[in-house]
């Protein structure tokens, strides 16, 4: 699939267009990753004005609204999401809201760690926490993939960053992890959840830190003592606070990749011609079902920024200070992009022209000095592993249920979480 530029124009708009509402919140909730392309679609346009929270908002959508938002300099995180929600994706003092040469620093740490040889070490330990849990599953009348899966990445990425767990911490950490996971696009008591889960998570996370610090803890090169022991533009290690807000920033979002792992599970179930593809494990024919799974099925559904230096788009001025939401579902589904949107279809991954600004699932733009998500290699490389481990190193049934994926539920998930029978390893 070639992408013609021509085809890529954001629509034209000689008048902001103005969401009708005077304010959108209870839509966005109702509506939640449709939210953004609904309204694109109805006003022809990739940016609208809204008010959300009773604060006004800009909302941009397509390749070049990222192009744009992505920009190393226009952009800062800083008071982009709303604080309960920002404190279980990412919370104060992380990378994500810093900006310029401290942000840079910050992230060249954790794009250290995830080098291809360390890649192909977390695929490893992943296939055998994975294969260790099938022969558990396989004497189980059923189980659930979401629930099981949390648990067998927290296993491998703990061990990985050189925090192996016993299988009891394994399923305490396991559980606080899908807590914040489930919590970050919610209001109410599945938030309230997860913030109390997560205070448990820090306790641990900072007692890591000290422990590293003070000797009392050997762990080998890894994560867990890269962080502890990074150290800011002035030489001084992070606060224990922040470092342990880091070292969860490795582990959660790899852990959140259980998700992945259920909507590979949905893929090879839906398209029995991709099962087919993937039989014999070839390198590129997974490489192109987990592109096209990151594409195709809803994970985060925008992103938020407040401008920083004033600009002009579609004609309109973002004057510092605005709060923009970048649409990334909308993105991915955008037809300008990606033929036939809808359609699961991994070969159009054989003549795609990939940019940093198309596949936008884990962000726009250069990891290494912006804000696109370090941890993108780590999702690529965990469905690639586990859609061979899926399609070819175990057999299982799917019974009826219901697989439905509400786009009002942010992070998405089938309401059953993917029931599984009869689970054999082959």
């Amino acid at each position: 699939m070639t992408l013609n530029p021509a085809t890529l124009r954001a629509r034209d708009t000689a008048a902001l267009p103005r969401d009708r509402a005077f304010d959108s919140t209870l839509a966005l909730l109702s509506e939640g990753y449709a939210f953004i392309p609904n309204r694109c679609r109805r006003h022809g346009s990739d940016l609208f004005a809204t008010r959300l929270m009773l604060s006004p908002a800009l909302c941009i959508s397509g390749a070049d609204a990222a192009r744009h938002f992505y920009d190393d300099h226009r952009f800062t995180r800083r008071h982009a999401l709303p604080p309960t929600s920002f404190a279980l994706i990412q919370d104060h003092g992380s990378v994500m809201v810093m900006d310029g040469e401290a942000h840079v620093r910050r992230k060249a740490m954790f794009l250290s760690l995830v080098g291809p040889e360390a890649l192909r070490r977390l695929a490893d330990l992943t296939v055998r926490h994975w294969r260790e849990a099938v022969a558990r599953w396989s004497r189980a009348d059923a189980v659930i993939l979401l629930d099981e899966a949390h648990g067998v990445l927290t296993a491998a990425i703990c061990e990985w960053a050189g925090l192996p767990l016993e299988p009891e911490e394994a399923r305490a950490r396991a559980a606080e992890f899908a807590a914040m996971i489930a919590g970050t696009g919610a209001i109410g008591p599945r938030n309230w959840r997860g913030h109390l889960l997560r205070a448990r998570t820090e306790r641990w996370a900072r007692r890591v830190v000290t422990e590293i610090r003070e000797g009392r803890r050997a762990v080998p090169e890894g994560a867990a003592r890269a962080i502890a022991e990074h150290c800011d533009r002035e030489g001084r290690y992070l606060d224990v606070k922040t470092a342990g807000v880091e070292l969860i920033n490795v582990l959660r979002p790899t852990v959140a990749n259980a998700r992945y792992v259920v909507f590979c599970a949905m893929a090879l179930r839906d398209n029995p011609a991709c099962r087919k593809a993937l039989r014999g494990g070839d390198p590129a024919a997974l490489t192109r079902f987990a592109l096209e799974v990151r594409r195709a099925y809803p994970f985060i559904p925008f992103i938020g920024g407040r401008v920083r230096e004033p600009f002009t788009w579609h004609g309109h001025d973002f004057t510092a200070g605005t709060w923009v939401l970048m649409d990334l579902y909308g993105t991915n589904h955008d037809p300008r992009l990606w033929p036939d949107p809808d359609r699961f279809d991994p070969e159009r991954f054989r003549d795609a022209c990939l940019d940093p600004f198309n596949l936008v699932s884990h962000g726009g733009g250069s990891a290494a000095s912006g804000h696109r998500c370090p941890g993108e290699g780590i999702s690529q490389v965990l469905i690639e592993t586990l859609a061979d481990e899926l399609a070819n190193r175990m057999t299982y049934t799917v019974p009826p249920q219901d697989l439905t994926l509400d786009l009002a539920y942010i992070p998405a998930r089938p309401r059953s979480g993917f029931v599984m029978r009869a689970v054999r390893a082959v």
